[in-house]
């Protein structure tokens, strides 16, 4: 048995113990009464009674050990020119500092906070602070549309908001106060206080009697202590969108949140105390809680805080500039970024341009990472390229190649295995397991494993309909996916994405494969539209590398030849679309089901997260539905 099944049995076979063993790497208060409590189940929770800190487990340990000189976080902005560096000491001063002014405007323990705020050091301050403080903060996205910041706001409640006068885009500036004060406005609530960061960049108006500078806050503050905080007391909530309009309130705990971090960032990423880790993602979203602020500093590693794009800032070579010039060994991002890259630099020629010596494995996660972006990456960079899946809901991986316990072969297209912890099962829709090779719902065993969301806030029925209903003693992930004869994992689409071709269920994520390993195409998106004729039919869009000056037409024959050569006729894929840019979130996903109401010819809206609404506007004309 090879270590990684062999830790992998021991998860599964003993959870208890293997998650106290993991737990001994953290300091407690108090140790907890029970491992696994089960006795509400399937609301399961981890380390019941235990009393920690999680801010003084990401600063405080480490200043006081061998780490208070050692750089804790490195904020790199090339859209204002600015690099800013945090020691672990000088981090953790100026996060009890703020905790301290969070105190002093009445915020208690187990009061929740919104933080609104572009990718600025502040930012992760806040996030720490409240920690720091048993508060609970609620990160929204910088720069989200004033209606959804106010449906947080309504169901948070927070007492106090943290935000900015503005983000900065290539370009131009988002003015944030503005749209804050059109949250408050139109929301139930009305929080009381408001605490605003002024960027040279944008100076924003403050309403007297409810808000107040950040630097004025700090000069009336006094540094506050670590609380004391259960295990399973709420760090924070993460929003994400709901199919009713109301987003879902993922909850995470103090606990079971910091021990799943610590040891995935071992155990999967294979980084240790006094590495350099990068995410390039937004402290809006999971990766970022996970990945940037939580993760590296519970491990002791240094972390970067990046104000940028990966093309654009100024060109493709961005991301190769940071990993240089700030020694990067571990480097995550989503799989849309590459094929950015790949769109704007096809040949890599960028890459040459930096010293990238240090840098050991790229991982890859947020959306489906198709072969060959992955092989391109691989090829160019002569690293280890790690494609890995998870959600917003778990936290933190649970499929990877496991790097820090041993590394496997890489099948290009799979998630790979489960990472320990997780016991992933492939059903098909009566409930009975799915043979090797046939694709079905992808479900997790429960208990599932600390770090993962315990409920849902202010939800709880909410969280056994959306995830536990369907299959009992299972948390349905909503993907469709196989399992291979080696227990590799290939996670092809979301479920409603497994079209119904003539009665044949296809994935158009294998087909996405197929169209996206051509060589001129940068990226696509295969959506099923409706078809009288055979229920659903395969749309192909597709986005050129930059300089194919080829024929569409014939990119659209050749595209149609490989999907019928690699699936077979059955996928029918007959009409391929080239566009200028796919409708994208802001984390990097393609708005496929908006496509597919557009194709279908059905009312949409446009989703609060579009990252740029005119890649919608591009397109619509060319996706009405065919007469």
């Amino acid at each position: 048995m090879s270590r990684y099944q062999e830790e992998h049995r021991r998860s599964l076979a003993d959870p208890e113990g293997f998650w106290a063993e993991q737990a001994r790497a953290l300091h407690w208060e108090k140790p907890w009464d029970r491992v696994l409590d089960a006795s509400n189940a399937p609301f399961h929770r981890w380390f019941a009674g235990g009393v920690l800190n999680t801010c003084y487990n990401a600063l405080d340990r480490h200043v006081e050990g061998a780490r208070a000189e050692q750089l804790a976080l490195i904020y790199d902005s090339p859209v204002t020119g600015t690099v800013r560096k945090y020691t672990y000491r000088e981090l953790r001063d100026a996060v009890a500092l703020f905790a301290g002014a969070l105190q002093a405007q009445g915020v208690k323990q187990g009061e929740r906070v919104v933080i609104y705020m572009p990718m600025v050091p502040e930012a992760a301050i806040a996030m720490l602070a409240c920690a720091r403080i048993g508060a609970v903060h609620s990160v929204v996205f910088g720069g989200f549309a004033a209606p959804e910041l106010a449906k947080r706001i309504e169901d948070a409640q927070p007492v106090l908001v943290v935000s900015a006068s503005c983000g900065i885009e290539p370009g131009r500036i988002v003015e944030y106060k503005p749209l804050l004060d059109q949250a408050i406005e139109r929301s139930a609530h009305k929080p009381a206080r408001c605490i605003v960061l002024q960027r040279p960049q944008c100076q924003a108006r403050l309403v007297a009697g409810r808000d107040l500078d950040w630097h004025e806050a700090l000069a009336a503050a006094r540094p506050a202590p670590c609380a004391a905080t259960a295990a399973t007391d709420p760090l924070y909530i993460l929003y994400t969108s709901g199919t009713t309009g109301k987003p879902k309130g993922v909850v995470r705990d103090h606990g079971g949140h910091a021990v799943a971090l610590t040891y995935s960032m071992r155990a999967v990423f294979d980084t240790r105390p006094g590495e350099v880790y990068w995410a390039a993602s937004d402290v809006g979203w999971v990766v970022g809680h996970s990945y940037i602020v939580y993760g590296p500093l519970l491990a002791g590693c240094t972390t970067i805080l990046y104000e940028g794009k990966p093309v654009g800032t100024p060109d493709a070579g961005a991301y190769w500039r940071v990993i240089a010039q700030h020694g990067v060994k571990t480097f995550f991002t989503a799989p849309t970024a590459f094929r950015a890259i790949k769109k704007e630099d096809p040949r890599g020629e960028l890459i040459r341009h930096y010293d990238l010596s240090r840098f050991r494995t790229l991982f890859l996660a947020g959306e489906r990472c198709d072969p060959d972006t992955l092989l391109w990456a691989q090829e160019k960079l002569q690293v280890p390229v790690v494609d890995h899946w998870w959600q917003t809901e778990l936290g933190w991986p649970a499929l990877a190649n496991c790097r820090g316990i041993e590394p496997l072969p890489v099948k290009p297209g799979s998630a790979s295995v489960p990472v320990p912890g997780y016991d992933l099962r492939v059903l098909d829709d009566a409930g009975a397991e799915r043979q090797a090779g046939e694709i079905g719902n992808l479900v997790i065993r429960l208990p599932l494993p600390p770090g993962t969301l315990p409920t849902l806030y202010r939800d709880a029925a909410g969280y056994r309909r959306h995830y536990l209903e369907r299959y009992p003693g299972f948390y349905l992930t909503g993907d469709a996916a196989y399992r291979d004869a080696d227990g590799y994992f290939w996670v092809m689409a979301r479920i409603d994405d497994i079209i119904n071709v003539a009665g044949h269920r296809l994935s158009t994520g294998a087909m996405e494969e197929v169209v996206a390993a051509h060589p001129d195409v940068a990226e696509c998106a295969v959506i099923g539209v409706a078809d009288a004729l055979k229920g659903q039919v395969p749309l192909a869009l597709v986005v050129l590398k930059s300089g194919v000056r080829r024929s569409h037409e014939e990119i659209a024959r050749e595209l149609t030849a490989r999907v019928r050569d690699h699936i077979g006729a059955v996928a029918a894929l007959k009409r391929v679309v080239v566009v200028p840019r796919l409708p994208k979130t802001r984390s990097g996903k393609v708005l496929r089901a908006t496509l597919r109401a557009i194709a279908d010819g059905r009312d949409y809206t446009v989703p609060a997260t579009i990252e740029d609404p005119r890649a919608l506007e591009e397109i619509r004309s060319v996706l009405r539905p065919a007469p």
